[in-house]
């Protein structure tokens, strides 16, 4: 999907919501937000950096200023709560182990697991694996959350908790959460942007 005349503005601090049909662009537009598809025209600018100029070797810089948050939890199944956490950690360059620690228990803390860290993915709810999917995205103190269709895979009233902790953490955090759950939005009303025949606009 092509998206063209795209233009929004998102606040420090803001819950937005992201809506549009299956195929009208949600993934595309959120992928070119975290660089993973190419900004061909026009200009973006996400976390402090221009998307139509920056080059591969940033990207992982980007990244780390970004948190995303997939439908399907993305955990690794063969590792426990811990392990999982500490992977990304370490894969983003922290070396210092009291740190690590401290930054775990503190993200664990911040979504309600604080006693789930030995558990591995299969043995979480998927209330409670999307719950370490939402640590893991806040493990580098990211500015912005990126949330594509978060609930998509859980019942509703697990999905209003998730809804419930992504509106808690927008205090300090800026969220965009692609979703079709009109329930959800009427239940937790905030600001929309809506992807709708390759054009973006508010509601």
């Amino acid at each position: 999907m092509i998206l063209k005349d795209v233009s929004f503005n998102i606040q420090k601090g803001e819950f937005v919501y992201l809506i549009g049909k299956t195929g009208s662009g949600k993934s595309s537009l959120l992928k070119t937000l975290y660089a993973d598809l190419e900004l061909k025209e026009g200009d973006g600018n996400i976390a402090g950096f221009n998307l139509r100029e920056i080059k591969e070797k940033e990207i992982p810089f980007l990244r780390r200023k970004i948190g995303i948050v997939f439908q399907d939890f993305q955990l690794l199944k063969d590792r426990n709560v811990n392990e999982n956490l500490l992977f990304v950690m370490k894969a983003t360059d922290w070396t210092d182990h009291k740190k690590m620690k401290r930054r775990l228990t503190e993200v664990l803390e911040l979504v309600n697991m604080s006693t789930k860290g030995h558990k591995k993915p299969h043995e979480l709810s998927g209330g409670e694996q999307q719950r370490i999917a939402i640590a893991r995205a806040l493990i580098n103190n990211p500015e912005l959350i990126l949330a594509d269709e978060p609930t998509g895979n859980l019942d509703p009233e697990t999905s209003e908790e998730i809804i419930q902790l992504l509106q808690d953490i927008t205090s300090k955090k800026t969220v965009l959460m692609a979703s079709h759950d009109k329930y959800l939005m009427d239940r937790f009303p905030k600001r929309t942007i809506v992807c709708d025949k390759n054009h973006v606009f508010e509601k």
